[in-house]
């Protein structure tokens, strides 16, 4: 067609291409911005640029060939029955099956060859394994995947990641023996080799001893990697289509950091055993006897190293007030013709609150006040009944708003700006119709760890540390506090060096348990992020998944055991996967209206 454009018919190729590798008519090509995923037979691969750079449209190629190779190549009901529990043995088992069909396709397709080394290299600079200087911080999962591809395809190690994988290739090389070379003779029997798997993780110590290869891979040892559920597929092979699908929007192929967190929404109470965790935002919570369901589990399977360094701390403390005032001015200069835009939005929200919040009347009643509508009734027949009124109030329940934003280091720039300018319309807005709102941000203090690393290496380096940060929390707005008053607070999100590294759980639990030390009736929590939670320090240490585990443990309880709503919103980033009630925007400037429309869904399903 004459209206296409490049992208279009290079979409539309990738498409066809993707369909005749995965034998599958009804697979889909999309852009994303986010991580490349997988949702089904929809495909979302990198959008290159529009005059598509070699390299960008190698990258997109080379993600498409393989999801493609996973539809036709991996059975994911036979997969989730032989996945370990443990959340390493589970990153490293996802990272060495994706190796396994790409392998295939990298052998048999020479296309692909350039393709699926664009795609890797593509993971790999955003791998922690890429700033590693340690043995101990590098990602096994990404190093033993890495050194299995160059084994079984003859690929080398990408650059950025070739000083990590040198600094434990003896280590592995030391434990897994010729297991290499034995799953290169496995890679067309997906059974056989993800058994071979398990025992190469339990040579690597990611297994426990106990449980025999046999216990993995049929129906008789399924009741540790995926529960009951699990169990039940394990039994009707004709399920193994329908069962696939669900999955795969979790697993998904989603980037390095997802490589981990495959079963998680299955297997996640298993990380409660063992360590007892000090969650750190515990002690925050308020004293409510006969709440007995506020009281936090003992474990959500995370722990804190220290939380002696955190702090919780208002935005008038990070700064002087000419320099707040000077960053809100800034802020305000950035966004001059979107706070028009927000503000029209906020007077529709008003118009609809305020709806629901006038009073009404009933007529016709024998007393009251005068009705004038019946005044010529009266005059006419003063011995008339039903000519009076009554005014009766509608209800509407008190309520406080928090806005909870994600000050990292990727809200830099405008999706910060309009976080922030967006947070403060709102909060007049609902101001205005008798609502309090709070508005915190949450980042951490320092990049790399900060106080809590170095006490980390002070201590001797203990393994499984859990979270290796100093937090910082702010408060931009109080509850009880007039915008008028914290206006110039918010201008602290454009200082620079202030968005760090974000962990999304934590946060999200001390602006829950602020919520519920709040009098109101209704209690509403919109969190506003861009991103999953990362933390280098914590994830060079801990298992794979470990702060978007508890991301997804925290989340569970808030929507299942608290009065709080809560609704998300992602920035570029699918955070539906999450959160039951959120939405996905793929630019920040939709972001004002979203947070509008959402906040008046919630007051309109009352």
């Amino acid at each position: 067609m004459a209206d296409e454009t490049p992208l279009d018919r290079f979409r539309q190729a990738l498409t066809g291409a993707v369909r005749a590798i995965a034998h599958d008519p009804e697979a889909q090509v999309s852009w994303t911005a986010d991580a490349p995923a997988m949702q089904g037979d929809t495909l979302r691969v990198p959008m290159p640029a529009r005059s598509l750079p070699a390299d960008q449209a190698r990258e997109a190629r080379g993600f498409a060939d393989s999801f493609a190779l996973r539809l036709r190549h991996h059975d994911e009901a036979l997969h989730r029955r032989a996945v370990p529990a443990e959340p390493e043995a589970r990153a490293c088992f996802e990272a060495v099956e994706r190796v396994r069909y790409e392998a295939l396709g990298e052998t048999r397709f020479a296309g692909m060859r350039d393709n699926l080394a664009a795609a890797t290299d593509q993971r790999t600079r955003t791998d922690p394994i890429v700033r590693a200087r340690e043995a101990d911080e590098v990602p096994l999962r990404t190093a033993l995947a890495l050194m299995l591809r160059e084994q079984l395809t003859g690929q080398p190690i990408p650059d950025g990641a070739r000083r990590g994988v040198e600094m434990v290739r003896d280590f592995i090389e030391s434990r897994v023996g010729d297991d290499f070379e034995r799953l290169g003779d496995l890679l067309t029997d997906q059974r056989a080799f993800q058994s071979l798997s398990l025992a190469m993780l339990r040579h690597l110590d990611l297994v426990p001893p106990e449980l025999p290869d046999e216990d993995h891979g049929d129906d008789s040892g399924d009741e540790e990697p995926g529960g009951d559920e699990a169990d039940e597929e394990g039994e009707d092979q004709p399920q193994d289509d329908a069962t696939r699908r669900p999955q795969e929007e979790v697993t998904g192929e989603a980037g390095e950091d997802e490589d981990g967190e495959g079963e998680s929404s299955e297997g996640e109470q298993d990380l409660t055993e063992g360590e007892g965790g000090e969650e750190g935002e515990e002690r925050q919570l308020p004293a409510r006897p006969n709440r007995a369901w506020t009281d936090l589990p003992d474990s959500f399977g995370y722990a804190v190293f220290t939380d002696s360094f955190d702090e919780v701390v208002e935005a008038s403390e990070l700064c002087d007030p000419e320099e707040l005032t000077r960053l809100r001015a800034y802020l305000d200069s950035q966004l001059t013709g979107l706070a028009g835009v927000v503000t029209r939005l906020a007077n529709r929200l008003q118009r609809r609150l305020m709806a629901q919040q006038n009073r009404s009347w009933d007529f016709d009643q024998e007393e009251g006040l005068l009705d004038a509508a019946r005044l010529a009734r009266v005059i006419v027949s003063p011995g008339q009944s039903l000519s009076y009124k009554v005014e009766r109030e509608v209800e509407f329940k008190d309520t406080v708003v928090t806005l909870l934003i994600d000050n990292s280091g990727s809200m830099r720039g405008r999706p910060i700006s309009i976080a922030a300018i967006s947070a403060d319309i709102l909060a007049r807005t609902l101001e205005r119709c008798g609502v309090k709102v709070e508005i915190l941000g949450f980042t951490t203090r320092a990049w790399k760890g900060g106080q809590s690393r170095e006490k980390w290496l002070a201590s001797g380096k203990p393994a499984h540390p859990g979270r290796l940060n100093d937090l910082r929390h702010i408060i931009y707005k109080k509850a009880d506090e007039p915008m008028r008053r914290a206006r110039k607070n918010l201008g602290l999100m454009m200082r620079e060096g202030l968005l760090k590294e974000n962990i999304d759980g934590e946060a999200l639990l001390w602006a829950h348990s602020r919520l519920l030390a709040r009098p109101e009736d209704r209690r509403i929590l919109m969190v506003i992020s861009d991103g999953a939670p990362v933390d280098d320090s914590t994830l060079s240490v801990n298992s794979a998944g470990y702060l978007e585990m508890h991301l997804r443990k925290v989340i569970d309880w808030i929507e299942t055991q608290s009065p709080v709503q809560l609704v998300a919103i992602g920035i570029g980033h699918d955070v539906t996967r999450y959160y039951k009630r959120a939405v996905t925007i793929m630019d920040a400037e939709q972001l004002g209206g979203t947070m509008i429309e959402q906040l008046a869904g919630l007051f309109e399903g009352e």
